[in-house]
């Protein structure tokens, strides 16, 4: 009763079964199969031996609590909750475990990309208060004005990739090299600011890397927004308001 799920028929050495593994076990067994008073739920092999896997019928339940004190019955049931409680209580643990496991990876992974944009061969401050600034004499005309024009350059590499008639988003890496080649050295920070202001201002969309992130390649041009990882750009479709 305390199994619904089933045992074998008879018990091994290290197996708990229905029935004891001696003569009158397997008599017993017998005629309980005869009777009725079991139900076949499947097979096991163990080498060479198949065996069966049984549970108690109905008509089983009947006779059994026609033959016995109720009592012995109620705490075989009582010890089988209890040890399923156990059973569930190191399942949630586990579970719990795997839960934290998988915010810290997350928190790392955040980190990890973090560092990767903060580490810049160049500052932009440096950008905008150079010595070669121009406009006010501060520098912050010159930036204001080739912010555009690396927007362009941008979106016109995302246009020779879906013209080129490749499958598929751009990923950043390629995307990256492209704009670069175009435009002299940019930092993956300037990159990243960019490709936020595209995407905040409906222009491209960002798409996320889908795969076991050790597997991605040059994860340092990779970009984070909100929980995701994108790696992967595409233009939006002119017209459709998306």
């Amino acid at each position: 009763m305390a199994e619904p799920g089933g045992l074998p028929v008879i018990a091994a050495k290290s197996q708990p079964g229905l029935f004891a593994g001696t003569a009158a076990g397997k008599q017993a067994a017998q005629l309980c199969e005869q009777e009725g008073y079991l139900r076949k739920l499947g097979t096991e092999t163990r080498g060479k031996t198949t065996i069966d896997i049984c549970a108690i019928s109905e008509k089983g339940l009947a006779f059994l609590l026609g033959q016995v004190n109720p009592r012995p019955i109620l705490e075989v049931f009582v010890q089988s909750l209890e040890s399923r409680q156990g059973q569930f209580a190191e399942l949630l643990g586990s579970a719990q475990a795997s839960q934290r496991y998988l915010e810290e990876l997350k928190e790392t992974v955040h980190k990890a990309l973090e560092h990767f944009r903060q580490a810049r061969p160049e500052s932009t401050d440096r950008l905008q208060t150079g010595p070669h600034g121009g406009g006010n004499g501060n520098g912050v005309h010159k930036a204001e004005k080739k912010t555009p024009n690396r927007a362009a350059i941008l979106l016109d590499q995302l246009r020779l990739w879906h013209g080129s008639g490749a499958l598929g988003d751009c990923p950043l890496p390629r995307l990256f090299t492209g704009i670069r080649s175009e435009d002299g050295p940019w930092t993956v920070g300037q990159f990243h600011d960019l490709l936020r202001s595209l995407h905040e201002e409906r222009k491209i969309y960002l798409h996320p890397w889908t795969g076991p992130l050790y597997e991605m390649p040059e994860p340092s041009v990779a970009l984070l927004i909100g929980h995701e990882v994108a790696y992967y750009a595409s233009l939006r479709q002119v017209g459709t308001g998306l």
